[in-house]
């Protein structure tokens, strides 16, 4: 079913509102509940439909019970507003405890593991009255393990990205209007790009990491998917997260937006390439006041910086892993724990002091913009399951800790989905959810005229 069937059967009434409410965005869905127009167990339940439909080609889940989703949602629907989620189905990456549903970790050593707890995030949303959905596929321990089953939404015969690939592929696919991801290396944003969905990675630790399992702990990031930019700001209000006040802006006429193609351009394709000229071209006919912000020569050795910093912390946050299971684990993270790379105290250190350095520069860089643009992405998602794509474009922000969102609404020559990142300097995140939004109609708007 196409976006505009959807819509089309939304209108056509009460009845048709229910059944196809899995079309909804989540703060449409939210509005529609807290004005009585639709029920917590019928947004439930037409998303539950819409699971069973498509698990066979999508693969998102790796525990998904719609009996307990149907308890969940009734008991949202018998008991007062508890918050801006009321009654609103979330997909939760499965590196992230719930007490209600295993914690596996898509991994064939942890299938029977149930923390019985709450990840600090799941509490959040259960406060706020989300109704947890299940538990979204992941590359497993969401580092080089055995990869997720999940299929690319656009094209089954496509990655979805990793290692958030469930949580990606949940939202793109309509069968949750919400899930949450986790980000180490680039996944949260690859994912969002590859699905076509807005997602976000907000500034490090703003979000609390408590319940998670944990890989690099220094730059692990909690992050989330929706199909609005309203959608990723509803999370940020059910997560508490404000910048020191900054007026947000309202029109990308006047707006500073600095076009950043990192160090790392030279690894682009032209679908990437088109999607930036492209970007660039349509902001400048919106009137916005568009400077191309090169990075300092030290900005080149973040990428590296990054593997160090990931890979050494690794060797600590695995090591009761390594200890318990040895070369029974995933290859790659096996070599990782034997340090195979040879990287040394000295090189970690080296990799820590370049990261501090590069992020305060980057804050007094970025501090003149309403926006940093980068790629989000090399291209398009490639072929098959195995390869989820590379990192290469997030690495140097998951380092600098900068807030992102990826902004979906472009695509490369095979029909899928290609996402541009909007940066800024470190808690400035509703400043990038605000600018994201704004380009996101921008390019929406263009593609209908065209």
């Amino acid at each position: 079913m196409s976006k505009c069937q959807e819509i089309a059967k939304r209108q056509a009434g009460p009845t048709a509102q229910a059944d196809a409410a899995f079309g909804l965005t989540a703060s449409e869905a939210a509005a529609s509940i807290a004005r009585g127009e639709l029920t917590a167990s019928a947004l439930a339940e037409s998303c539950i439909a819409r699971t069973l439909s498509r698990d066979e080609n999508v693969r998102a889940w790796t525990v998904f019970d719609p009996e307990m989703v149907r308890k969940q949602a009734a008991a949202r629907d018998a008991e007062p507003a508890k918050g801006a989620l009321h009654g609103v189905p979330v997909g939760i990456k499965d590196i992230l405890f719930t007490h209600d549903l295993p914690t596996t970790y898509n991994s064939p050593h942890f299938t029977s593991h149930h923390p019985k707890m709450d990840a600090a995030v799941v509490a959040l949303l259960r406060a706020a009255g989300a109704v947890i959905f299940g538990k979204n596929d992941t590359v497993e321990f969401a580092v080089n393990g055995r990869r997720a089953r999940t299929r690319n939404p656009h094209d089954p015969s496509r990655t979805p990205g990793g290692s958030s690939s469930g949580s990606a592929a949940a939202v793109a696919d309509f069968q949750v209007p919400l899930s949450i991801g986790t980000q180490t290396g680039g996944s949260v944003i690859r994912p969002g790009s590859y699905c076509g969905v807005f997602a976000m990675k907000p500034t490090w630790n703003v979000v609390s990491t408590e319940g998670m399992k944990a890989c690099a702990p220094s730059i692990d990031t909690i992050g989330w998917y929706g199909r609005s930019a309203a959608d990723i700001a509803l999370l940020c209000d059910v997560f508490s997260i404000e910048d020191d006040g900054h007026t947000l802006p309202e029109a990308l006429d006047g707006a500073r937006i600095a076009i950043c193609h990192s160090p790392v351009w030279d690894q682009a394709e032209p679908a990437t390439r088109d999607a930036m000229e492209r970007c660039t071209a349509l902001l400048k006919k919106a009137g916005a006041k568009i400077e191309c912000l090169e990075l300092p020569e030290p900005f080149a050795g973040l990428t590296g910086a990054h593997k160090v910093v990931m890979q050494s912390e690794m060797r600590s946050t695995f090591l009761p892993e390594f200890m318990a299971l040895g070369d029974t684990l995933y290859p790659e993270l096996v070599a990782t724990m034997r340090n195979e790379a040879g990287y040394s105290r000295a090189d970690l250190r080296r990799a820590y002091n370049l990261a501090a350095e590069c992020r305060a520069r980057f804050d007094e860089l970025a501090a003149p913009y309403d926006g940093v643009i980068t790629p989000s992405t090399a291209g398009e998602a490639p072929l098959g399951l195995e390869n989820t794509g590379a990192a290469t474009f997030n690495r140097i922000w998951t380092l600098l800790h900068t807030p992102c969102v990826n902004v979906p609404g472009f695509f490369g020559p095979n029909g899928m989905p290609v996402g541009l990142t909007v940066t800024a300097p470190r808690f400035a995140d509703r400043r990038v959810v605000a600018v994201a939004g704004l380009l996101n109609t921008l390019v929406s708007d263009a593609a209908h005229q065209s």
